[in-house]
């Protein structure tokens, strides 16, 4: 079974301000692939939550769901609401909560890991790159 590791990052410059996603998927220590999306103006939360959904979304549909995929963020309060052990209280976020519950019912083994901002500096940077030409 082949297991990818993505790691994910959202941003915004005002909060809610300028906004965008990005996400980075290394098949063992080798970057192969990397995307993001400007989002226009939004939360910081609502782009962390929607590169979780962006880049998982990317990997079922490039890989299929008979992979391990290992998905890392540095929200650490996202991670918390996808894995459980905090409630989505806000309405505007349980859209997104949905769509990654909908999309980890698919693959074959998912994780979802808080890991702190200088192990996701990859995502980090494809946000900023983002951010700067919007």
């Amino acid at each position: 079974m082949q297991n990818l590791k993505l790691f994910c990052d959202g941003g915004s410059r005002g909060n809610p301000g300028k906004a965008a996603s990005g996400y980075v998927l290394f098949d063992h220590d080798k970057i192969i692939y990397e995307g993001g999306k400007y989002l226009g103006i939004a939360t910081n939360n609502e782009a962390e939550w929607q590169a979780v959904t962006l880049g998982s979304a990317y990997v079922l549909d490039a890989f299929g769901p008979g992979i391990k995929l290992e998905v890392y963020l540095d929200s650490e309060l996202v991670q918390k609401q996808i894995t459980g052990v905090y409630r989505v209280r806000q309405s505007h976020l349980k859209p997104f909560f949905e769509e990654i519950k909908k999309i980890e019912k698919q693959f074959e083994i998912i994780s979802f890991t808080h890991v702190y901002r200088e192990k996701n500096k990859d995502a980090d940077r494809v946000v900023n790159e983002i951010l700067d030409k919007s």
